[in-house]
């Protein structure tokens, strides 16, 4: 039983990852947006194929829904980014640290658009989006971060046995063990 359990709190956590990667997926949106923001005021640029850069503002959720609620878009993303961080600190596999990563790094990247870039006041700004294929919505660095972080999460979860898993291999392992100690010990009481 202490078996388990030990083994159980013996494996690592991955926080310093899972943080490492939010504040650098930050870090990229934010400098790719200020960027953005800079170069892309009067002007598109033609990048590869139907790829290009052009600045747009989106008031609103994915796709520019919910325009006009941006303020609500802003503070649920705060609720949900907290209870990531939650989750974040326990995390148990590399995989599920960096996709967590990667989604609470993109929806700060967004939060933090809603929260400051804006002239009307403290979160009611617009998501800077700036990656435009000309087929499918504009999006921006955070974006892939949401997307592409839940794609690993789910993998990661598909991946990872569950602690029960854990646990009963451990105990199975540790049962195992038991009867050639139990063997051992026998053998030497009998001699």
């Amino acid at each position: 039983m202490t078996t388990s359990t030990s083994s159980a709190a013996a494996v690592p956590t991955h926080r310093v990852l899972f943080g490492a990667v939010a504040v650098g997926w930050v870090l990229a949106d934010q400098l790719s947006k200020s960027w953005a923001v800079s170069s892309l005021k009067d002007q598109s640029v033609d990048v590869v194929w139907t790829l290009r850069f052009q600045l747009t503002v989106n008031h609103g959720a994915s796709f520019s829904l919910g325009t006009g609620f941006g303020t609500w878009i802003g503070l649920l993303a705060l609720v949900v980014v907290g209870v990531l961080v939650w989750k974040g600190g326990s995390v148990r596999s590399r995989l599920g640290a960096v996709a967590l990563g990667m989604i609470v790094g993109g929806a700060l990247g967004n939060v933090l658009d809603r929260a400051f870039r804006g002239d009307a006041g403290f979160f009611q700004g617009g998501v800077i989006d700036f990656i435009d294929f000309q087929w499918w919505p504009v999006f921006n660095i955070a974006d892939i971060g949401v997307v592409c972080g839940a794609i690993l999460l789910v993998i990661s979860t598909l991946l990872t046995p569950p602690p029960d898993n854990v646990e009963n291999t451990d105990a199975h392992s540790s049962s195992e063990e038991s009867p050639t100690a139990a063997n051992s010990s026998s053998t030497i009481e009998s001699n």
